[in-house]
């Protein structure tokens, strides 16, 4: 059994003891945490939060706790119930809310379920939040309301035609034109809440060939849910035998986009966002990008060639929107197939990108493969090396700094490396003596190859304390 409580979330596997594994009194005590904190920030009996889930196997339970522990502290619980990240995102926006709670654990495997906490905003909570929460956890201090001032319990099942409808009025999405090119599409659902937002949107932009496989939202997965090529063959193998002009893949809670060519070939999880960043920078020239450090250089070139600045972040969605925000980045996200677009909200939104980029292939009247030959081909190669305990991890790094020191390094997570347009990015686990080193060229041979020799070096070092 694991639980594991972060500055962002809670999330664990479900069953085992308490404080082992994401068990019911371990759901009730981070929700009582969080409940009062917002009362605290609010000074209010009057308070909402809006909650969401996907379809894995725990939900219902999950859902049920969370709803119960909220009311039972005097909160308003809006409940969207079967949702995805970005629509619950949204809807506490819209309804006013002091905060939300998504019921999911995005990629991970069947047996896990997490607590995404949200602000006012609609976005993870802040580091600072975060840790506040965790000690008033660990402290166990809540008052709740009396009988008289319970909060009601409301359902919204329907906010995701909202969502779809604010994605229809961006000028980035051109329904007629998507209607008229009569698309066949293949959807991937992984037996969660993209069997149902997915069919919806493409309905709502005149896809009438859409076959969707994994559409029962029983949360068995049928396959691991990460939107990764060694888990989308038989989308793949489906787009192939139906002929259809792309395949389209989503993780369990839909906030992760990626896409399978009309040849049968991966468009890339990384190339999500630089194929839908490509449609909106048309309506921005000079506009301004992000994605985090170790996302592909693609976006670079191609924010460039619309005469932008790229700029990247440290890992992880909160610092990706934080140097959205300072840039004034007209898109941004990361190189999981994670797209943000700030104008509809700060957050990752798969829906969102499948309306771009089912726009962007009509305007340009060309094939998925097609599209995805027009870009910059990179390659990413991901590793990481083990070293024995007690070794200084953040030496290493410092003096792969030193080394490195006549070209262009990044030391805001790790330590990135540029090359021209190569890059490695050493990054430091939290927990255990790894550190993981990405590193990009032109092709696989040259990739591996860059990686290999910063791994020797690395190692060298090692030896060498």
């Amino acid at each position: 059994m694991t639980l594991i409580k972060s500055i962002s979330g809670i999330r664990g596997t479900i069953g085992g003891h308490a404080g082992e594994g994401l068990t019911p009194p371990d759901i009730i005590k981070f929700v009582s945490a969080y409940g009062s904190i917002l009362q605290s920030q609010f000074n209010s009996s009057k308070l909402k939060v809006v909650i969401g889930r996907d379809a894995r196997m725990s939900g219902a339970m999950v859902n049920a706790l969370v709803s119960a522990c909220l009311s039972g502290l005097g909160i308003e619980v809006i409940d969207l119930g079967l949702s995805t990240t970005p629509t619950v995102e949204m809807a506490v926006v819209d309804f006013k809310a002091q905060g939300g709670i998504i019921l999911t654990a995005s990629h991970n495997p069947k047996q896990w379920n997490a607590l995404k906490l949200l602000d006012s905003k609609g976005e993870f909570i802040s580091e600072a939040l975060g840790k506040e929460l965790l000690e008033k956890a660990e402290q166990g201090n809540f008052s709740y309301a009396p009988v008289d001032e319970l909060g009601i319990v409301r359902s919204e099942g329907n906010y995701l035609n909202t969502h779809i409808a604010k994605i229809l009025a961006l000028p980035y999405v051109d329904v007629e034109a998507v209607k008229k090119a009569g698309f066949s599409v293949v959807v991937d659902a992984i037996n969660s809440s993209g069997a149902i937002a997915v069919p919806a949107l493409l309905k709502a932009m005149g896809v009438e060939k859409v076959e969707v496989i994994h559409a029962e939202m029983h949360g068995n997965f049928a396959h691991n849910p990460e939107p990764l090529p060694d888990h989308l063959i038989e989308l793949s193998n489906r787009v192939l035998e139906t002929k259809a002009n792309l395949g389209i893949s989503v993780d369990p809670d839909v906030d992760r986009l990626a896409f399978v060519s009309d040849n049968g070939e991966m468009f890339g999880e990384e190339y999500t966002l630089v194929a839908v960043a490509d449609r909106v920078l048309t309506f921005h020239p000079g506009g301004n990008t992000v994605s985090n450090l170790s996302s592909t250089r693609a976006l670079r070139d191609i924010t460039e060639k619309h005469g932008g600045n790229y700029s990247a972040s440290a890992v992880g969605e909160v610092n990706v929107v934080r140097q959205m925000k300072a840039t004034n980045a007209v898109i941004g996200g990361e190189g999981n197939g994670g797209v943000i677009l700030p104008e509809l909200h700060y957050g990752r939104d798969a829906l969102v990108g499948i309306a771009i980029f089912l726009t962007h292939l009509a305007k340009l009247n060309v094939s998925t493969s097609e599209l995805r030959s027009s870009y910059p081909n990179y390659f990413i190669s991901k590793n990481k090396i083990d070293l024995t305990p007690g070794i200084n991890v953040d030496d290493i790094l410092i003096k792969m700094s030193e080394k490195y020191r006549d070209v262009p390094v990044n030391k805001e997570d790790g330590l990135k490396i540029e090359f021209s347009k190569e890059w490695v990015h050493l990054r430091k686990s939290n927990t255990e003596p790894i550190i993981r080193i990405y590193s990009e060229s032109s092709d696989e041979a040259k990739a591996n190859q860059l990686a290999l020799k910063i791994m020797t070096e690395i190692r060298q070092l090692a030896q060498a304390n």
